[in-house]
């Protein structure tokens, strides 16, 4: 059963490293957003990279293979 656990978490880990790529590829667009709207959106991409370092932080530490620190820590906006 933990391993299925396991296949699951790396499973969602890896959608959830697509997703925050995908956020922050479409943030650098030139193409202008309301401001309220890229301002959640930031804070969202922030929370899914701490949350992404935790789990591979842990991973690290109980020795899983893979497991280490592959996201940036904060997305960039200037607008």
């Amino acid at each position: 059963m933990w391993r299925l656990a396991d296949e699951m978490e790396s499973v969602q880990l890896g959608m959830g490293r697509e997703l925050l790529g995908f956020v922050r590829r479409t943030l650098a667009e030139a193409t202008p957003w309301d401001c309220e709207l890229q301002g959640t959106v930031a804070h969202l991409c922030t929370a899914l990279s701490d949350a992404l370092r935790v789990a591979d932080s842990r991973g690290a530490l109980l020795g899983l293979p893979g497991s280490r620190d592959r996201v940036g820590s904060t997305v960039g906006v200037s607008r």
